[in-house]
């Protein structure tokens, strides 16, 4: 019990140092060279998300350019949800279902993780309709490996760490350029949400 409230305790207070000093953290994006340094501070901004991590990954994007930007966006966001899951599964798997019944899509995610879970979680982060706490949550106290889990997640994390990345860039060397790479993501999600739907179709009901 002791442990837990500890845990707990230190979790509300990254929240509040990042509450408290996020904009001076967000210029030290621009100004660092140690690219593990800000690898770490970028899995724990993601980690308590404070300030949205778009904003997070397009100052990182803005600071390093749209390709090591990206990597390092992605590599803080998936260290992050990796943490999450471990959080949950091996320490507050209480906590996680309390949180979890709050949200409606909860019964429509279990009858995808029944039929395929790797897939199911590879599409619920390349279309971001579900929230990510949620898929986070859900495979944490479902039996889903976590090597499956890790991959997915990770995976489908890549095209929206890209576009933050590339976005931050854009608006600091070529703004006109941002709403060409919007409309390309844009037409990456129908495509992905056009093969989930068509995967689902293919199914077999769950009774």
């Amino acid at each position: 019990m002791i442990k837990k409230l500890s845990l707990a305790a230190l979790y509300v207070g990254i929240a509040f140092v990042i509450y408290r000093y996020g904009e001076a953290l967000l210029a030290w994006f621009q100004q660092s060279d140690n690219i593990p340094l800000v690898v770490m501070m970028a899995t724990v901004m993601a980690l308590f998300p404070v300030i949205p991590y778009p904003v997070v990954g397009g100052v990182i994007g803005a600071a390093l350019g749209p390709v090591p930007g990206a990597i390092v966006t992605w590599t803080g966001s998936a260290a992050a949800s990796i943490l999450m899951f471990l959080f949950i599964r091996y320490g507050y798997q209480e906590w996680g279902t309390k949180v979890l019944q709050r949200y409606k899509s909860v019964e429509k995610l279990t009858a995808l993780f029944e039929r395929n879970a790797f897939l199911t979680i590879l599409f619920a982060r390349l279309i971001p309709f579900i929230p990510s706490i949620v898929v986070n949550l859900y495979a944490a106290l479902s039996r889903v490996s976590f090597t499956s889990y890790a991959v997915a997640s990770s995976l489908g994390k890549i095209p929206a760490m890209l576009l933050f990345a590339t976005v931050g860039d854009n608006v600091m060397t070529d703004p006109r350029s941002v709403i060409f790479t919007i409309l390309v993501y844009g037409a990456f999600l129908a495509l992905s949400l056009f093969a989930y739907r068509l995967w689902k179709r293919k199914q077999p009901a769950v009774s």
